[in-house]
């Protein structure tokens, strides 16, 4: 990933921690947020979040599949400071169901509008699928090519 893009996908994140903590949800550490399955949830993120996080992140050593997030650990996430915007803004705490969905959009629009200006392109699918395509494939990840 070209580093003015890392750069602004950082300050994207820095703004939506901003707002975030602004609101105040409380994580208790519960881990339902990484157990999609058991909870009924999925997270998606962006091909340029999918591409930070493989780029940063340690590496996973469970299989893969859509029922959880492989960089849980007891319950802590291993990809803290790598996580998507998604990670970022789920939140178990009932105060902050409202909140929620508004910083999200915007976050969603902040990451469509830089992915917009790059060639990584957008794609916004299921952490699981960006995982295993980067398993399978050993190379980065590259935009969708248009069929």
């Amino acid at each position: 990933m070209d580093g003015a893009v890392r750069h602004e996908l950082s300050q994207i994140y820095r703004d939506i921690d901003a707002l975030v903590k602004q609101a105040g949800p409380v994580c208790q550490a519960s881990g339902r947020c990484c157990r999609f399955r058991e909870w009924g949830h999925t997270l998606f993120l962006t091909r340029i979040e999918a591409e930070y996080l493989l780029e940063n992140a340690p590496h996973w050593d469970r299989p893969i599949d859509d029922s959880f997030c492989p960089y849980q650990v007891k319950n802590l996430c291993t990809a803290r400071e790598q996580r998507p915007l998604g990670c970022r803004v789920y939140f178990c705490d009932p105060s902050f169901q409202e909140r929620m969905p508004e910083i999200m959009e915007l976050g969603i629009s902040k990451l469509r509008a830089l992915a917009d200006r790059t060639a990584v392109g957008w794609d916004y699918a299921p952490l699981h699928r960006f995982l295993i395509e980067h398993q399978n494939s050993g190379a980065a990840l590259a935009p969708d090519k248009p069929t």
